[in-house]
């Protein structure tokens, strides 16, 4: 399936701080359904009273990881997105409380091939975890060194590598 084929029409709601952040992904995504906040409070009524096919949630700014919360409960999967927030900790943090990938902002340019493994994931009852580190994983040890996952080996010793 074309990767903007599996995108199109799906609802997201991006959430940011940053204006510039929330325009570049509005652009990235034109064959999608977008809604923006840029505050933790309209992100949460966003949440909370819409339905989504996909969440893309900023950590630092917006309390990222409390609206993870409510797109869990309310089982729509979301891309936790950061530049401040990028250590190898909030990448095992984000999956352990159930994020369907993590993203740094220096990556968005590809945000259209990281939802469509998200979206294919989850049509096939797979984890949205399991191409990531496929995809994304020269990039962390380019930024975090080669030995970046030794600190957790047993998380990813279970959890990556299965």
């Amino acid at each position: 399936m074309n990767i903007k084929n599996r995108l199109q029409g799906k609802k997201i709601l991006i959430v940011d701080d940053e204006p510039d952040v929330l325009e570049t992904l509005e652009e990235l995504l034109t064959m999608c359904k977008i809604e923006t906040a840029s505050t933790f409070d309209e992100a949460w009524n966003l949440l909370g009273t819409h339905y989504y096919d996909l969440a893309i949630l900023d950590i630092m700014g917006v309390q990222g990881y409390r609206l993870l919360e409510l797109a869990n409960e309310r089982e729509i999967p979301a891309v936790m997105l950061t530049a401040h927030a990028m250590d190898p900790d909030n990448v095992v943090k984000s999956f352990h409380e159930g994020a369907a990938y993590f993203l740094p902002k220096d990556e968005m340019a590809n945000i259209v091939s990281y939802l469509n493994d998200i979206l294919e994931a989850k049509e096939k009852g797979k984890s949205t975890w399991e191409k990531w580190l496929e995809r994304l994983g020269a990039f962390f040890d380019a930024r975090f060194g080669p030995d970046w996952q030794a600190k957790d080996k047993e998380f990813w010793d279970k959890y990556m590598y299965m």
